[in-house]
Order: structure tokens, then C-alpha cells, then sequence
């Protein structure tokens, strides 16, 4: 196994930790894939997150939808809308899914959250649409998960629970913990008569503003710029 590849494996396992730990997912109810190469890795269906290994951690091909899978337990049930993501989103590294008590709350009363706070411009539009519902593990959901997903980095999933991505694992938890953050906001100034929204002007300045704010790449994720080189000095003429 490539270094690589287990470092990989070894931080799903620890975000799935995170999850619990953060109050985002209860039990193993939530699942996370990471592109590797052509192949998708993603946590396996039904495992203690405290008894995951590195071993533990399937692999699917992104091309590959026979649900054909390399490893000794079988892919999370939600691998479909996992590897439609991951296969169609270039901006998609990882995908986070997990069941948080607002943003469920919210999906169970199929409300989409609208811009209620700037901060919704973290998921790519003015609002967090809530897919349709269709039964958990299938391919309809996984179609409706991807129109909901359109043009935005998180949604909610009717009767079921949230869905965020990121250009990697670290973004992907970090849009997760963000959306159960707003829907709790959202869901409590439901409560003394709801909330005065944002105007799409609003969001668009911070769109903008979001160029230089909120979770950076680290520097030793930047890319260096190409030196530019001096122009050559033409060759002196021989007399």
C-alpha cells in the first residue's frame, strides 16, 4: 500500500472519530469517502469507528458501478451518491455524511436552509437545498442527492440527514461542522418568529469576500509559483 494512500485511510478514520466526537453523528450512521487516484477509499457499512483500521477502509472504483469492491468489509450502503460525487465533482476530494440533530431536524421537516447568515455562502449559492426522499443505500437517492448538490458544496437529505464536500477531508469536515452550526441557528430563530434574511446582494458581497477568509490551503499546499526566468542576454558579436 502506497504512503500515501494509508495516510489517507488512516485520516477517514480519525474524521469518522471527529464526527462522533464533534456531536455531528451518532453511532455509525455517517460515512466519508476520499479520492484517491482513479479509486475511491470510503469508511465500510456498520463498523465501530473506535474498531476501524487502516485495512478496514474499502476501496471502490470511481468508474466502477457494479458496487464491485477491494477490502474485507463491505463499502458504506451510501457508497453510490459517495462515488457520484467524487466522479463528477472535480472540485469534490471528499465527501462527509452523517446524521447532526438540526440539520436532521430541518430535512425531516424538508426545509431547505436560506440565507438566514452570511455564512451560507461557505456552501457555494444563497440557500442549502434539501433533497427529495428516497430509501437510504439506493440509486434514487443518489440522483436526487446530486441534483441537490448542483452548483452548491452541501445539502440536507429529506428524513435522513446532510451530505457536505471539500476539495479535501479537512474542508469536507470543516463545511460539515459549519452547516449543523447554521441549521442550529436557523432552527432557533424559527422559534421567536423567524429569521430576517440576507438579500442575494448580501450573499454575493460575501462570496467575494470569501477570496481571502474562512479555511485556507496551507502554504505547504500551495502550489509555488514558477520562477520566471531573466531574459538571456544576446550573444556578443565576434568582431
Amino acid at each position: 500500500m502506497k504512503k500515501a494512500e494509508l495516510a489517507l485511510r488512516e485520516e477517514i478514520i480519525a474524521r469518522c472519530r471527529e464526527m462522533n466526537s464533534s456531536g455531528i453523528n451518532q453511532g455509525t450512521s455517517g460515512n466519508i469517502s476520499v479520492r484517491f487516484e482513479d479509486r475511491m477509499l470510503i469508511s465500510p457499512s456498520a463498523t465501530p469507528y473506535d474498531q476501524m483500521t487502516p485495512e478496514m477502509i474499502a476501496s471502490v472504483g470511481l468508474e466502477d458501478t457494479s458496487g464491485r469492491y477491494d477490502g474485507p468489509l463491505k463499502p458504506s450502503t451510501e457508497w453510490r451518491f459517495h462515488q457520484k460525487l467524487l466522479r463528477g465533482r472535480p472540485d469534490a476530494g471528499a465527501v462527509v455524511h452523517a446524521h447532526p440533530t438540526y440539520c436532521t431536524t430541518l430535512a425531516i421537516a424538508r426545509k431547505e436552509i436560506p440565507s438566514c447568515h452570511y455564512m451560507i455562502a461557505a456552501f457555494g449559492g444563497n440557500n442549502v437545498r434539501c433533497a427529495g426522499y428516497a430509501t437510504f443505500g439506493s440509486e434514487d437517492l443518489s440522483e436526487l442527492a446530486i441534483d441537490a448538490m448542483t452548483d452548491r458544496t452541501a445539502c440536507l437529505l429529506a428524513n435522513h440527514g446532510m451530505i457536505a464536500i471539500g476539495e479535501n477531508l479537512v474542508k469536507a469536515m470543516w463545511r460539515a461542522i459549519e452547516l449543523e452550526t447554521i441549521a442550529k441557528q436557523y432552527y432557533l430563530s424559527l422559534a421567536i418568529g423567524g429569521p430576517v434574511l440576507l438579500s442575494d446582494a448580501s450573499i454575493d458581497d460575501t462570496h467575494r469576500g470569501f477570496a481571502g477568509y474562512g479555511l485556507q490551503d496551507s502554504d505547504k499546499d500551495k502550489k509555488p509559483k514558477p520562477k520566471r526566468r531573466a531574459p538571456r542576454k544576446p550573444a556578443a558579436k565576434k568582431k
